[in-house]
């Protein structure tokens, strides 16, 4: 695929208000490439974004509010995913941690099999373009503390708080004690 001063062919974005504060989100045709925050680590040039839309962002716009609100747990969006084969499978491991729970770059690591260092599943989680939909809040450090996320560490302990809030209210105790 040819990549164009304008984005990705379709390409188009959008800028939503959250209660986590603004956020960039992207779309190619109908499915999702991307949501970013504002000073995002790593962010991709905004040339990829394509131009800003005012239609076409309704379906992720109502379900990041219901996420944000405690009432989803699951992103039911299409998605198209760029990547590396090793950043999909880091993503996909991500995608599997249950809502409420969290896991840890080593344990990613050694679901990947023997020989991956969790310094490069770290790297890849942080190349993760779909945060929150693709739940890499949930990734953290080995001694239980928050570690690095794109949107920030606040941000990352208002989503993990959300979660535990929801997965309570259910009946269903979150991980005690990880962060």
């Amino acid at each position: 695929m040819t990549v164009t001063a304008g984005g990705p062919p379709g390409a188009a974005h959008t800028i939503l208000a959250t209660r986590l504060g603004m956020v960039t989100v992207v779309r190619e045709e109908r499915a999702l490439t991307g949501l970013y925050f504002p000073r995002h680590w790593p962010r991709p040039d905004r040339t990829a974004f394509g131009p800003r839309a005012y239609e076409g962002f309704d379906d992720v716009a109502r379900q990041l509010g219901e996420y944000l609100g405690g009432d989803r747990s699951v992103f039911e969006v299409p998605m198209k995913i760029n990547g590396t084969e090793f950043d999909r499978r880091v993503w996909e491991l991500v995608a599997g941690v249950p809502y409420g729970e969290t896991t840890t770059y080593g344990d990613l690591a050694r679901g990947l099999g023997a020989g991956t260092d969790p310094r490069d599943v770290g790297a890849a989680v942080g190349r993760n373009p779909l945060c929150i939909v693709i739940p890499c809040h949930r990734v953290i450090g080995s001694t239980g503390q928050l570690t690095g996320y794109a949107g920030g560490l606040g941000r990352k302990r208002t989503l993990l708080e959300i979660e535990h809030a929801r997965a309570l209210q259910a009946g269903r105790a979150p991980a005690a004690g990880l962060w």
